[in-house]
């Protein structure tokens, strides 16, 4: 983090922050320096050098919390290995599921004692292309590769209901196997706190049902409530009821093991854990932590977050992380501006239509309630921060495809600013500037 305090005798003046990316292109920030509060950006964290097969390869030879893999599985064993699906595709699971099969041969399973079954939560049938693309042409021809999909009742198990009361059904061809592996990456999630982990289980081999009653948990109880503030980023206690659910969700299936990926933005692995399901995964996304959570020593009046540029403000849809970082750090009632190209538009229908195709929150509301979706709950969350905050976004979507929602949209960031005036009595605010919102948390100090 670079603090901007006041100038004065003795006190060290800061260079002015140079640019706020959008697509391939730049904004300049023109704000007064004094007004610069602070310019927040991902930490720089030492890890050890490693090829990403060496660091897969040492995850398993470390585990955390369990035996090593070689030690939990015997001859005549069945597995089930959990894949993300081609939407997860920066995992690189070509990388670390060629050297997880050959760790179980070593321990004497057998090709035809394993099965790959790619999480698809409620996404589509993917294409042999797709899926030869996640797991190597050399593992596609010898393990059987099958699709979860949410829809299909005659596959799914019945195996409990959570404290919540969700209802779980399961693939049933993972709960006919001896032993759940489970597999993924680690990031921040606006919904369950951080991806991987438990999400292998719900959503991704879960019956439409079951996912849909625990996303609704976002929603607080009742029509009107609005979204819950405790399904955020980060967080992984009980007070997040996603989260949660997803933890009882997946106990009931006892997981043998699991190993968990973390990539930079080149999507290279810079670091691996295996081990227990639940102490494995909390490892993770302690390292997703250190490195993306960045202290703020103040909430401010006005917040300017970028994506970071192409490719990560390709659609609106992708921007809301930049808007959910944005938000830890904003006053409340505060000012936000989100620079995000968007060139390929909202970059999803439930978005856009949550957006753009109700004329009040109520109505958008009680829609997504009645048929939540990822991409719904994401329209969803922007334009009820557009009723709590004045939203600017700095945008190639015109004004009118946002409907009657009360987001603003401007084509510069000189005209943001701009606006921001216009909107607070014709003053320039102090601001916290997000280069990297996509993937850099604030926390309070």
């Amino acid at each position: 983090m670079k603090e901007r305090p006041e100038k004065g005798p003795g006190k060290e003046a800061f260079l002015m922050p140079e640019t706020m990316k959008y697509g391939r292109t730049e904004f300049a920030v023109k704000l007064p320096e004094e007004l610069i509060a602070a310019e927040l950006e991902p930490n720089r964290i030492a890890l050890p050098q490693r090829t990403p097969e060496e660091h897969v390869r040492y995850a398993l030879a470390h585990p955390i919390g369990s035996r090593p893999l070689k030690e939990l599985v015997k001859p005549g064993d069945t597995v089930c290995i959990v894949i993300s699906d081609v939407t997860r595709r920066w995992q690189s699971p070509e990388t670390y599921l060629p050297i997880l099969v050959e760790e179980l041969e070593q321990a004497g399973v057998r090709d035809e004692d394993m099965l790959i079954l790619s999480a698809t939560g409620t996404h589509r049938r993917q294409t042999k292309e797709e899926q030869i693309g996640l797991v190597t042409q050399a593992v596609y021809d010898r393990i059987r590769l099958e699709d979860h999909q949410c829809t299909e009742e005659e596959e799914l198990q019945y195996v409990g209901t959570t404290s919540r009361g969700t209802p779980v059904w399961l693939d049933k061809r993972a709960l006919a196997c001896d032993h759940i592996i489970l597999t993924g990456g680690v990031v921040y999630h606006f919904m369950a706190g951080f991806g991987g982990g438990r999400k292998s289980i719900l959503p991704g081999i879960a019956g439409r049902e079951t996912i849909m009653k625990n996303h609704n948990l976002a929603l607080l109880p009742g029509l009107g409530a609005g979204s819950n503030p405790e399904v955020r980023s980060a967080n992984l206690s009980e007070s997040n009821p996603v989260h949660a659910d997803m933890m009882e969700a997946c106990a009931m299936v006892k997981p043998a093991f699991l190993i968990n990926v973390v990539v930079n933005d080149d999507q290279q692995i810079i670091s691996a854990f295996a081990g227990d399901w639940i102490a494995a995964h909390q490892e993770a996304c302690r390292l997703v932590d250190r490195m993306y959570g960045v202290t703020a020593g103040e909430k401010t009046p006005l917040v300017i977050a970028s994506a970071g540029g192409y490719p990560k403000d390709l659609n609106f849809y992708q921007t809301i992380k930049t808007l959910c970082n944005a938000l830890e750090v904003v006053e409340d009632g505060g000012t936000i501006v989100l620079v995000t190209e968007s060139g390929e538009g909202f970059g999803n229908e439930d978005t856009e239509r949550q957006i753009a195709g109700y004329p009040t929150m109520l109505e958008r509301e009680k829609a997504l309630r009645e048929h939540f979706s990822i991409g719904a709950f994401i329209g969803y969350l922007f334009a009820e921060t557009a009723e709590k905050h004045p939203l600017i976004v700095v945008t190639e979507i015109p004004q009118e495809r946002f409907g009657a929602s009360r987001i603003h949209a401007v084509r510069t960031l000189d005209e943001a600013l701009s606006l921001s005036r216009a909107l607070n009595g014709g003053r320039d605010l102090r601001a916290t500037l997000l280069p990297h919102g996509a993937n850099t948390l604030p926390k309070l100090r």
